[in-house]
């Protein structure tokens, strides 16, 4: 008997054994049962089905003490994941105490975990069920009424809700519902086309004649001559495309999709009879969705490199070819060429038989690369990020399990991308923040890509103009090779940068955003034909509505945060839960009706630009308008194209983008950053100002950055202003020894979460006071600081308290954690959520 390892989509801290059931097992062939490792299976998991995955077989020598039970089913054919990402999993599951089946479902792509579910079903008739209600029946009532059920996506949100799940109770109980027990299907599978190949292969060859008709009708001639049978016209008109798509496509085999839209709406019917006659035979053939339908732009190769790339890559490209684990941090400025020595190192990888994964910390950061790539190496690339659908990220990911495809690009959980052999991990501006996972499973992209480097003995480069604290310090300490680049390609000049004092008279009385200095170049750049760019991190209208009569803000119905005003929209959003009201509302403190906007967003920037220019193109780039795909791309197409003359937007404009006729960069508030509760606020304001300051000036006219402040004189702004990241640097690391922070020391925020205050309160002090004592009885080097409540107490309904661990040696913090864990158990309070976030990111 062959028993199984499963790892159960289930919050389960440990495996499951099963067995393999006699009727599969002879299925299956050879002693190894190859194959059977990343299957996906159907198991129970006590009075339910849920989905699991095969990590490992046990010996049949072993007979465990307890009873095994069978699985139910293979879920697929063959492996969703290669054999030797298992201990990748692991290790991953271990360090972030996350469950190793819910880690390699968030692996694999959405909707593919089949499991029990609840239905509400109809037990009574349709007049019975109404006789329950004097009044209208709910709407999911009415659904169950006209069909005897509900779906199972409905039925979940229905017994979801607390006042319905009332409901639910006394028509079950008057056994007018029931509820039965049934599997959700696949929410994605593979799409297939019908085929055609021509069975005869001495069937006369069309002949190749301008005049299409003619040629047809003596190609009909010569096979009704040559089978002794008169084949219609229609017939001979599909076949005649047939044989010549075949010979096109040097492929056999030609979709009927193809063949139709060569001869039209009949070609269909013309096949179905020459498949009576036999002289074609039908086929299914699987086809990818693919992302990839809009026309990107061509990038050719560049004729010749700069020293530096070419002094960058004679590091990079030996250790590529040597197939060992090698960690790079290029630390080059905007506009150095970055982007070249991935595209020559994936080159290499590629030559030695190797894969390639790409990283980016944003979505919108990926098109980007995505036309260098696919310039480069065509139909050999995959795109693999959650702004795809589901069926196109299925299709994508199978690419990539295949191995038809060799080159994945994409946002964090690319991570995952099932590569069987990556020789190289690129991780392009692996400072940025978005690489952190903040909920759910919270893992880091970037140091996972460093993780699986060394796993498959492989090169990973962490690219940046600005690279995190902690990764530079790395590169100091010789645990990554640094590799700088300090020219721009073509040796362009960096944009000279001017500060704007905000807190200055003048600066004070201007009640516009963009300052008189601001604005004068910005009628000069657009008089002159060139494009401007305007900075603002904050989307919205207003950052929030005020009570004018007792100053009280407008705040989300379930979080502890102002709503923003969303002028466009009429609308005002909380930007944590997405909760949303009407923009015209009243005062919930006082029942006033007068309130008004403070504070300001792109939005607002965008109509008080074109109440200023009205004769400039603008347009606004924010995750409110770069939602829809086609229209991100359409606009970074225009601003290429030169039909746009100020593009206004948050971060998403500050990396990574080329626009060489970009010459004046708008900063208009620097601060917004800075006053965040997080010891990585100055180095995150540093980074977003340097990032976008390398906007200006990449092409043949030099660029110029103006910088509104509050705070001219801090030493972020200061050394951002200046160009230097290493008195940044300098700067971050003695203020981190004391009180000592990253890099000196690793950070663990056990954060506990509920629906009712003093739980979640009483929760926390237990937390805390169980890691004091567990610090001093096996004396560990941890510093425990708290509990205290979150910056941002309560999110969704929930309220937040956190205990932060800091320490030095990574063992004993995770020794820590797994005591906690341990006693989960006596801690937890009912309906509180104990979370523990390794190497936080967002300190909110």
């Amino acid at each position: 008997m062959t028993y199984l390892e499963v790892a159960v989509t289930a919050p389960l801290e440990h495996t499951l054994t099963y067995s393999l059931p006699a009727r599969l097992e002879n299925g299956e062939s050879g002693s190894e049962k190859p194959g059977l490792i990343g299957r996906r299976v159907l198991v129970w998991l006590g009075n339910r089905r849920v989905t699991g995955y095969v990590v490992g077989l046990q010996s049949p020598a072993v007979q465990p003490a307890y009873q095994v039970k069978e699985i139910l089913e293979f879920s697929d054919d063959s492996p969703l994941f290669h054999e030797n990402l298992v201990p990748f999993y692991r290790w991953v599951a271990n360090y972030y105490h996350y469950p190793l089946g819910l880690v390699m479902k968030t692996a694999l792509p959405g909707g593919l975990t089949t499991r029990s579910q609840k239905k509400l079903v109809l037990a009574t008739d349709g007049e019975s069920l109404a006789a329950h209600f004097p009044e209208k029946l709910p709407e999911w009532l009415e659904e169950i009424k006209a069909h005897g059920e509900l779906g199972l996506r409905e039925s979940a949100r229905v017994l979801a809700d607390k006042e319905s799940k009332k409901l639910v109770g006394k028509l079950l109980k008057s056994k007018a519902l029931s509820l039965e027990i049934a599997l959700s299907k696949d929410a994605v599978k593979e799409k297939s086309e019908t085929c055609y190949a021509i069975t005869r292969e001495d069937l006369p060859l069309p002949l190749n004649s301008e005049v299409l008709p003619e040629a047809i009708k003596c190609y009909r001639q010569d096979i009704s001559n040559e089978l002794g049978i008169m084949v219609g016209l229609a017939e001979a008109r599909a076949l005649y495309t047939l044989q010549q798509l075949a010979q096109d496509y040097h492929d056999k085999a030609v979709s009927l999709k193809d063949l139709r839209s060569h001869c039209g709406a009949g070609a269909s019917q013309a096949m179905a009879k020459l498949l009576e006659k036999g002289l074609v035979v039908a086929s299914k053939k699987r086809v990818f969705r693919t992302p990839f339908g809009e026309q990107f732009r061509y990038y050719p190769r560049p004729e010749r490199l700069s020293e530096e790339q070419n002094a960058v890559l004679s590091s990079i490209l030996p250790a590529i070819k040597k197939a060992v684990f090698t960690p790079f941090l290029l630390h080059g400025i905007t506009g150095c060429g970055k982007t070249e020595v991935y595209l020559q190192a994936a080159e290499a990888s590629l030559a030695a038989g190797r894969d390639v994964l790409i990283l980016v910390p944003e979505i919108a950061l990926a098109t980007q690369l995505e036309a260098h790539l696919l310039s480069r190496f065509g139909d050999q690339v995959v795109l693999l990020h959650s702004g795809l659908s589901a069926p196109e990220r299925f299709d994508q990911f199978s690419l990539a399990l295949t191995g038809k495809a060799r080159v994945v690009i994409g946002a964090r959980s690319a991570i995952f991308a099932p590569l069987k052999d990556p020789g190289l991990i690129v991780v392009d501006e692996e400072h940025d923040s978005s690489y952190k996972q903040d909920d759910s499973f919270r893992y880091h992209g970037r140091d996972l890509a460093v993780l699986r480097a060394r796993h498959h003995n492989s090169v990973v480069i962490l690219g940046s103009a600005t690279p995190s604290i902690t990764s530079y310090a790395h590169a100091q300490s010789g645990k990554y090779t640094l590799l700088t680049m300090t020219e721009r390609v073509g040796s362009r000049s960096l944009p000279a940068v001017r500060l704007v004092d905000l807190n200055t008279k003048q600066a004070k009385d201007h009640k516009k955003i963009i300052q008189p200095d601001l604005l004068a170049k910005l009628h000069e750049n657009l008089a002159g034909g060139r494009q401007s760019i305007l900075l603002l991190n904050r989307r919205g209208f207003s950052a929030v509505v005020l009570c004018r009569d007792c100053g009280t803000p407008v705040q989300c119905s379930h979080c502890h945060v102002s709503l923003t005003l969303h002028k466009g929209k009429n609308q005002l959003v909380c930007h944590y839960c997405g909760f949303t009201m009407h923009g015209q509302t009243i005062c919930m403190q006082c029942r006033s009706t007068d309130l008004v906007p403070a504070g300001f967003g792109t939005e607002r920037v965008e109509e008080e630009v074109r109440e200023l220019l009205p004769e400039a193109r603008l347009t606004r780039l924010d995750s409110d308008t770069a939602s829809d795909r086609k229209k991100f791309l359409a606009t970074l197409a225009d601003m290429h194209n030169g039909k746009i003359d100020i593009l206004i937007g948050t971060q998403m404009i500050a990396k990574g983008h080329h626009f060489p006729n970009v010459t004046l960069v708008g900063v208009l508030w620097a601060d917004g950053g800075m006053s965040m509760p997080d010891f990585r606020a100055a180095e995150k304001t540093f980074q977003l100002l340097t990032q976008v300051t390398g906007r200006a000036g990449r092409g043949d006219e030099p660029g110029e950055v103006i910088i509104q402040t509050m705070r001219p004189n801090h030493y972020a702004i200061v050394y951002a202003r200046a160009h230097q990241y290493d008195k940044m640097f300098d700067h971050e690391m003695k203020l981190r020894k004391h009180p000592v922070f990253p890099p000196f020391v690793r950070l663990i925020v056990l954060r506990l979460q509920g629906r009712v205050e003093m739980d979640v309160q009483g929760l926390a002090l237990r937390v805390a006071r169980l890691c004091r004592k567990l610090v001093e009885k096996e004396k560990f080097r941890i510093e425990v600081l708290g509990p205290a409540p979150s910056p941002l107490d309560k999110i969704k309904d929930k309220y937040r308290w956190q205990v932060l661990l800091k320490g030095t040696d990574t063992e004993e913090l995770h020794a820590l954690c797994l005591a906690v864990k341990a006693e989960r158990n006596t801690l937890q309070q009912r309906d509180c959520d104990l979370i523990i976030d390794v190497d936080p990111e967002n300190m909110m």
